[in-house]
């Protein structure tokens, strides 16, 4: 793969990273509610690299191709999404000098990391949209392998731009405990809406 191709890639993904959206949201949560940004951050990149594999490996192409199986994967995704805003909305959470991070292990936040971009059908399709747009098939390198160059190369963009946000948001709301029960919220609500607009999209082409 030739160096113009990953740039023109990295700059078309980088506008995705830096575009708020869900994982901004949760990444933001994991740091005010237990200063567990790098878990969550870990497990959403996992989800990212899932999906990376999926489209590699044309799995991509056949959920597309069975809607039912797309549809669902859009609503249980969809449902974790209006949980997890649903929860922040109800108990938003302030960062507090000296605080312990006890609120859920690191596993848990990477699992519920994975889950918030492993069960986003959007991540899928913008895979498989994007990606084998910068492949080269006549390179030696094959393009299942190009394919997984270039989610790793989005992947890594995400994990500093989220570890950022996520670290950035407690810096600057640590000394605001009110400040930072309004971002709670407001990101919690992101999430519902989020959810609905996803779940509303998916239905709506069923008809």
């Amino acid at each position: 793969m030739s160096f113009n191709i990953l740039a023109a890639f990295w700059a078309v993904s980088f506008l995705f990273v830096i575009t708020p959206g869900v994982d901004w949201a949760y990444a933001i949560s994991a740091e005010i509610k237990g200063r567990r940004v790098v878990p969550a951050v870990a497990g959403m990149l996992s989800g990212h690299l899932l999906a990376t594999l999926i489209v590699a490996a044309g799995v991509g192409g056949v959920l597309v191709r069975i809607p039912y199986a797309l549809t669902a994967l859009t609503l249980a995704g969809s449902g974790y999404l209006l949980w997890l805003g649903v929860n922040m909305l109800l108990k938003p959470s302030a960062p507090v000098q000296g605080e312990s991070p006890d609120e859920g292990t690191w596993s848990s936040w990477a699992i519920k990391g994975l889950c918030v971009s492993g069960l986003n059908s959007k991540v899928v399709l913008l895979f498989l949209a994007l990606l084998p747009q910068f492949t080269q098939p006549q390179a030696a390198l094959p393009v299942p392998a190009q394919i997984i160059v270039l989610g790793m190369l989005h992947a890594f963009s995400c994990g500093v731009v989220f570890l950022l946000v996520g670290f950035g948001a407690r810096a600057v709301l640590a000394s605001r405990p009110a400040a930072a029960i309004l971002v709670s919220r407001v990101s919690g609500a992101a999430m519902v809406v989020i959810a609905v607009l996803l779940a509303v999209e998916r239905l709506m082409t069923l008809q």
